[in-house]
Parts: structure tokens; C-alpha cells; sequence
């Protein structure tokens, strides 16, 4: 199955460079473009008495934007340097919202883990979860400092909902070419019934596939599945992504937040 536009998003984060290199290690070994998308608003004119000093400062944030827009895609066009086709987004917008707007042509989304323990990533940021929730699109949440995506070994978090037969599917592309696929079935409402359905319909896309259940996890489901994964070599993690909006705000399930918050793998993630 092919991938033939691979979307970054760019912030001038410690951590956006690596983002890039990832995204491009994706896009060379599908043979597809790399779009690097960047935003950044620039805040309303403020309630000031004197006219002229609320335009003074609306030019300085103005001229400010735009020059981080300029230094976003000079840091773009530096780490995704493999040879490969890129293109370039960027607008004077709010960024999770620009983002969203671009993704209508991608296949995938690349957008940093922005955890407490993260720093500030800036203004051009994106917000993950919010990203997920509006996106349509899968989305792989990339932590900081990882540099490449292999996707030879792949853990699939099984439930049996929507999002993560939504996550299944988007995710074939990587499940169908990676050498080891395991399908892990996590919680008290595990069944293995549901996790050999689905190891028997990847393997009808070439996919290698295991089944593993899980029902009673020692730990946090969520650190129960990043050992899981880290003993048996993987470098991504498919599972769906549960949240709805409370006054105008997402809130997450717990392995979802967790795993947006924290988590040392890259999850492709589908709602």
C-alpha cells in the first residue's frame, strides 16, 4: 500500500529537527513527498488608550511571526535534506488549526510529543492530541530525539473499537512491509478472540503476524504496553486514540494521555 505525502509539523523546539529527519526516513522509504507545515498567529491588536502603540506592537509581533515562519523553514530544509521531494506550507495562522487544513492532502502526519518534561516548543507549536481529535488523518506522535522510523517491528494495541480498527487500517502501509507485527490485546476486557481476527486479516496483507494477551497488566496499561514493546524490539506502536470535547477543550482516556504525554516510542494513532 503506498504513502505518497508524508506531512510534518515544524516549531523551532529542541526537538523539531529530529521530527524532520523522522518524517523524511518515512517519505525516502515510501517514496514520498515530505510537506513541512508551519503557523503562527499573531495576536489581536490590544485594548491600549493610545492607537498608534497598539499598531506599533501588532508590527513587532507581525515582523516577529514571519521571521520564525522564515527560520522554521530554513531548519525544514536543512534536516529533511535526503534527496527526497519536499514542498513547503506556511501562514500567519493559529497552528493546530493551519495544520488540520493542510492534512487534507496527506497520508500521514508527523507532529512532536509535547509532554511536561518537554520544554517549551514555542508558538508554532501543535497541539497532539487536539491535532487527532480534528485531523481525519493518522497521525504519528514522534518523541524527542529519535531521529528514524523503521517500522521492522510493530506492536498494535488491540481494543475492539472504531478508532482502533480505524488505526489498523490506516496503519497498513507500514504493517504489511514490517518483518514482525504483534498484536497485543491489553486490559480485564482482553480476547484473544478479537486479536487472532485481526493477527488473520493482516496476515491477508502480508503482514507476519503474532497475537499476545494481556488481560491483567502489573502497571499502568500504558507502561505495560511501552515494555511490551521495547522487549520485543519494536519502534512503533498503532492503537486508536480516545478522547471527546468538553468546553471546547479535548479530554483524553488514560493510556491515550498518557502515551501523548509520555511516551518513549513513536505511536501512529487514528480517532
Amino acid at each position: 500500500m503506498k504513502i505518497s505525502n508524508v506531512i510534518v509539523s515544524l516549531d523551532l523546539g529542541a526537538a523539531a529537527a529530529d521530527r524532520v529527519q523522522l518524517a523524511a526516513s518515512v517519505a525516502e522509504r515510501f517514496e514520498a513527498t515530505l510537506t513541512g507545515v508551519a503557523a503562527r498567529q499573531v495576536p489581536a491588536l490590544i485594548a491600549v488608550n493610545d492607537i498608534r502603540e497598539a499598531e506599533r506592537i501588532y508590527e513587532i509581533e507581525d515582523r516577529r511571526a514571519r521571521e520564525q515562519l522564515v527560520e522554521a523553514r530554513a531548519l525544514f530544509e536543512r534536516a529533511a535534506d535526503r534527496g527526497i521531494q519536499t514542498a513547503w506550507r506556511a501562514a500567519l495562522h493559529e497552528p493546530t488549526a493551519y495544520l488540520v487544513a493542510q492534512a487534507r492532502a496527506a497520508d500521514v502526519v508527523v507532529v512532536g510529543r509535547h509532554g511536561p518534561a518537554d520544554g517549551d516548543p514555542g508558538l508554532l507549536a501543535v497541539s497532539a492530541g487536539a491535532l487527532l481529535m480534528e485531523v481525519g488523518r493518522p497521525v504519528i506522535v514522534a518523541p524527542p530525539g529519535i531521529e528514524r522510523l523503521a517500522a521492522r517491528r510493530v506492536v498494535v494495541a488491540w481494543k475492539d473499537t472504531r478508532e482502533a480498527r480505524r488505526a489498523v487500517q490506516d496503519a497498513l502501509p507500514f504493517l504489511s512491509r514490517a518483518a514482525a507485527v504483534h498484536v497485543v490485546a491489553l486490559g480485564p476486557g482482553a480476547h484473544e478472540e478479537g486479536a487472532e481476527d485481526v493477527a488473520t486479516y493482516l496476515v491477508g496483507h502480508g503482514a507476519n503476524v503474532t497475537t499476545h494477551l494481556l488481560p491483567s497488566p502489573a502497571v499502568a496499561a500504558s507502561e505495560e504496553l511501552l515494555r511490551f514493546a521495547q522487549r520485543e524490539g519494536a519502534d512503533l506502536i498503532v492503537m486508536g486514540a480516545y478522547g471527546h470535547s468538553r468546553l471546547r477543550e479535548w479530554t483524553f482516556g488514560g493510556v491515550t494521555r498518557d502515551i501523548l504525554e509520555g511516551t518513549s516510542l513513536c505511536c501512529l494513532m487514528s480517532h
